[in-house]
């Protein structure tokens, strides 16, 4: 949308919009964290409306910034990670920031480094890392020390701030919810043991087991995919015992689901099946998916944030955890009675 003129918005076509200052618009784009968020909301409401487009160029002679973020992730098509990566883009953009994205094919001290630099020579302000693996604790310990930077879906025991799901508590919710409808035990698709995540689900699964007394099944490892989990789910359904499945991924769930159908295992009369990530086929499965939900918006919105306070000099907490949330759907039933 163009001013009333029909020319393009400018600054103070955004402050009358607003009804604020064009010093408060100003204060909005560069430094948000030192402006109300109600103040900010509505700032930000009336650059959307009018898709006014801040001159970069004069931002950083006022400034000193570039008004560039980067960001570095891994180059994935899965689910969590891309979603993960376009939540952080569109806060980033919402609050009139570009975007430079180092898509790496593996998370190591070596590659991180090499990713850092090509955001450096742009001139980023401040770099947000994903960073679901194990592998990339060694790069987060040995980062530039002037460069603001924040991971996601990092480990705990690294020298920056972190935004992620609680992954364990989501986990938890899954396997109590199959524990109160009656099965004895639940057994664990598992995603690769390298995945941060899929440890941390690993983690919340075993503690309901332990803590209810309950046999703790051997984990399945997969990897992510529908074809791993069909490929587990098929000596599953060969076991009678088995009557409750808590996948790391709706993908593999969706694996699990047909091996049991092709053995005539019915869902959820035989076998209870849940999953994790609440993707939006999910609902669609037959039948509709039993999954846990991550709200990937908050954890990009928290990470931007917390990056922008770094950049202003000041210290954020050093964890930001989103709670996930359990969706019930069809897939998951009362246990089946023993045969008499």
């Amino acid at each position: 949308m163009k001013s009333r003129d029909g020319r393009p918005a400018v600054l103070t076509d955004v402050a009358v919009l607003a009804g604020v200052s064009t010093m408060t618009v100003s204060r909005v784009l560069n430094a948000p964290e030192r402006v109300r968020a109600e103040t900010r909301a509505r700032v930000l409401a009336a650059v959307k409306e009018l898709d006014y487009r801040p001159n970069q160029a004069a931002r950083q002679l006022v400034t000193g910034r570039s008004g560039v973020l980067g960001v570095v992730s891994i180059d994935t098509t899965l689910y969590g990670p891309a979603s993960t990566l376009y939540c952080i883009e569109q806060a980033a953009r919402h609050a009139g920031y570009n975007v430079s994205i180092a898509s790496l094919s593996s998370l190591n001290r070596r590659s991180m480094e090499e990713g850092l630099q090509r955001l450096r020579a742009q001139a980023v302000d401040g770099v947000i890392i994903v960073a679901p693996h194990e592998s990339a604790a060694d790069g987060l310990r040995h980062l530039p020390p002037e460069m603001p930077v924040v991971a996601v879906d990092a480990g705990d025991d690294i020298p920056v701030p972190v935004a992620k799901v609680h992954q364990r508590a989501g986990a938890v919710r899954a396997t109590r919810h199959l524990l109160s409808l009656g099965h004895e035990t639940v057994w664990h698709v598992a995603g690769p043991a390298d995945w941060l995540d899929a440890n941390d689900r690993i983690e919340g699964w075993r503690e309901v087991l332990e803590s209810a007394g309950r046999p703790v099944p051997e984990v399945l490892r997969g990897d992510w995919s529908s074809r791993s989990g069909y490929r587990l789910g098929r000596s599953l359904a060969e076991d009678p015992e088995v009557t409750a499945v808590f996948a790391a991924n709706d993908q593999m769930a969706l694996g699990v689901l047909r091996a049991l159908r092709e053995a005539g295992r019915r869902v959820p009369e035989d076998v209870s099946v849940a999953g994790f990530d609440d993707i939006p086929e999910a609902a669609y499965f037959w039948p509709p998916l039993t999954t846990v939900r991550q709200d990937f918006g908050e954890v990009g919105r928290y990470a931007f944030h917390m990056l922008l306070d770094r950049m202003a000099g000041a210290e954020p907490g050093a964890r930001r955890l989103v709670e996930p949330e359990l969706v019930v759907r069809e897939s998951t039933g009362a246990a089946p009675k023993p045969a008499s």
